[in-house]
């Protein structure tokens, strides 16, 4: 199981991987970039910024998890 991280970029919203600034899926919402890595990575932890422009994924209170 990976951490995957739900980053809002230029007004659009990535699915990223922990390591990697690369994007698996970009879409319009931040519930389209959810629903999409729910469906198709359902075993990886997901993650969404709690604050805008995020230098470092390594910082964990700028993320929340989502169940």
């Amino acid at each position: 199981m990976s951490s995957l991280f739900i980053n809002e970029h230029n007004g659009q919203f990535t699915v990223e991987p922990a390591h990697s600034s690369t994007p698996y899926f970009t879409g319009r919402t931040q519930e389209e970039a959810i629903r999409w890595a729910q469906n198709n990575r359902p075993n990886d932890a997901l993650h969404v910024a709690r604050v805008r422009h995020l230098p470092d994924k390594r910082n964990p209170d700028h993320w929340r998890r989502i169940h």
